[in-house]
This record gives structure tokens, sequence and C-alpha cells, in this order.
């Protein structure tokens, strides 16, 4: 009888870890070279399941555009040494991402660095 109960428990336990790796796939995004941007941070969504930042962008004709870049989860940042307050509107950074493949203007972040700090990772 206790067998029974191991081989219930470990079926449950898979069963509650499936959507959580189908959660994170990144297939929308062209993971085979990083996108480098300066920019103007527009908007900062400290949530989970993913942060998210805003960041204005100047384009090849220098128009501004607006890119959504999704970050790493609030505890994988934390546990990076980000804050919620870290990044605040009006900053200007760096970063470093993966940028959708449909080429529409969005990144999967990678690493960002803010003026007078080193390059960080933010995933």
């Amino acid at each position: 009888m206790q067998f029974k109960s191991y081989i219930l428990a470990a079926v449950a336990t898979l069963a509650l870890a499936v959507p959580a790796w189908a959660h994170h796939s990144h297939a929308n995004y062209d993971s085979s070279e990083f996108v480098f941007m300066d920019g103007t941070v527009t908007e900062v969504h400290w949530m989970n399941p993913h942060v998210w930042l805003y960041l204005e962008v100047a384009d090849e004709a220098g128009e501004q555009d607006v890119w959504a870049l999704e970050g790493g989860s609030i505890g994988a940042l934390t546990r990076g040494g980000w804050r919620r307050d870290s990044m605040e509107i009006g900053d200007t950074i760096s970063v470093r991402c993966y940028a959708l493949r449909d080429g529409s203007d969005g990144c999967l972040l990678g690493y960002i660095t803010i003026p007078g700090q080193e390059e960080k990772e933010f995933d």
C-alpha cells in the first residue's frame, strides 16, 4: 500500500510540473544573436511571472520607438541583486537582449548596464 502512495505522489508532482515547463518557452525570440540597444526607461512592471521594462529607443531614422523587454521573475532578479527601485522611469540604460522573431519591438532581456555600473544579468 505504501508503494502505491509513492507512485501517486510522483505522478501528481509530474502533473503539476508540466505546466511550469510549458510556460518557460522562449521560442518566440531569436536566441541566435544578441541585439544591443541604448534607451530611456518609460515603464517598469515589477510583477510575476516576469518583470517587464519599456524602453524608448531611437530607430535608424531617428524616430523614437518603445520596446517591450521581458525579464526574469521577481525572485530570480532579487537573488541576482536587482530591486524594484534599481531602475526608474527616465533612466538611460543599455541592454543586450534577444529580439522577437516576428520583427516587432520586443526583446527577451539578457543583460542591462546602468551608467556607472557593470553589466548585470536580468533574466
